[in-house]
C-alpha cells in the first residue's frame, strides 16, 4: 500500500551500465526482467514512478569526444542510445502488465511521445510509469543532470539513484575494505569531497531545490521498495548534515 512508503512520486535514475549487468556491452535481458519485477511491486502499491535512463552501455558521449569526435555530435549519439534503452525497458514493463510511456527530449513520433511536462505529470497521476529518454535534448548535459531536472519539473519527492554498491562511501569500497558508508550526507559535503555520486551540476540542482537523493544497490531484489519505505539500506543526500 502507498501508505507504507515514505515517498509517493519518485524519479529513478538508471545508468546504462546497470542495464548491461555482467556483460561488457548492450542490454542484459535478465537484468531488465528483474527490474520489471521490482517496478511492478511498487507501482501496484500506488507509487508514481518516472525513470531517467542513461546510454553508457551502448555509447558514451565523453568517450567519443575523447577519441576525437566532436563533443556535441558525440552527445547526440549518446542521447539516441538512451532511447534504445528506454524502448527495451518499456517492452519488459508492458510484458509484466505495467502501463508505460516513453517520452523523448528529441522528437521521434514513431517510437515515443515528445517530452511535455504537463503530459508527463498527467501520466504519473494515472499510475503510468513514464520513461524519459534523450537526456535534456542538449549536448554537454549528462543524464544525471537530466534526472535532477526532470525530478524537479514533475515535483518528485525524491530522486533515487540505482548503482552497483549499497550507498556512498568515503573511499572506493572495492579497493578499500575499510571504506565507510554514509547513512546520511549533505550536498555540500558530497561536492566538497568530490564523491561523484552524480555530477556537480545535478547535485547542485538537487541542493537548490531541496530534492533528496537516495543512493542504493539495484542488484539486490526488492531494494527499490525497501529504500522508498525508508529502510536504511543506502545513503540519503539532503541539506541536513
Amino acid at each position: 500500500m502507498a501508505s507504507d512508503y515514505k515517498y509517493k512520486r519518485v524519479l529513478l535514475k538508471l545508468s546504462g551500465e546497470a542495464l548491461m549487468g555482467e556483460a561488457g556491452y548492450g542490454i542484459d535481458p535478465k537484468v531488465v526482467e528483474e527490474l520489471a519485477v521490482q517496478i511492478k511491486e511498487i507501482v501496484d502499491d500506488g507509487i508514481e514512478l518516472a525513470i531517467t535512463v542513461g546510454g553508457g552501455n551502448i555509447f558514451r558521449g565523453l568517450a567519443g569526444s575523447a577519441e576525437g569526435m566532436d563533443r556535441a555530435q558525440a552527445d547526440y549519439i549518446g542521447m539516441l542510445a538512451t532511447c534504445m534503452n528506454a524502448l527495451a525497458l518499456q517492452d519488459a514493463f508492458e510484458r509484466h502488465g505495467i502501463l508505460t510511456r516513453v517520452m523523448s527530449a528529441i522528437e521521434m513520433r514513431q517510437i515515443s511521445e515528445p517530452y511535455i511536462r504537463r503530459r508527463a505529470i498527467h501520466h504519473l497521476e494515472k499510475g503510468i510509469v513514464t520513461i524519459f529518454s534523450a537526456g535534456t535534448g542538449n549536448p554537454y548535459f549528462t543524464t544525471d543532470t537530466t534526472a535532477a531536472l526532470r525530478a524537479c519539473e514533475i515535483n518528485a519527492e525524491c530522486l533515487i539513484k540505482a548503482t552497483k554498491v549499497d550507498g556512498i562511501y568515503d573511499d572506493d569500497p572495492i579497493k578499500n575494505p575499510n571504506a565507510k558508508r554514509f547513512d546520511k550526507i549533505s550536498y555540500i559535503e558530497v561536492l566538497s569531497r568530490e564523491l561523484h555520486v552524480m555530477d556537480s551540476t545535478a547535485t547542485s540542482l538537487c541542493m537548490d531545490n531541496n530534492l533528496p537523493i537516495l543512493v542504493f544497490d539495484l542488484m539486490v531484489p526488492g531494494n527499490i521498495s525497501r529504500i522508498l519505505k525508508g529502510e536504511n539500506i543506502g545513503t540519503i543526500v539532503t541539506n541536513d548534515k
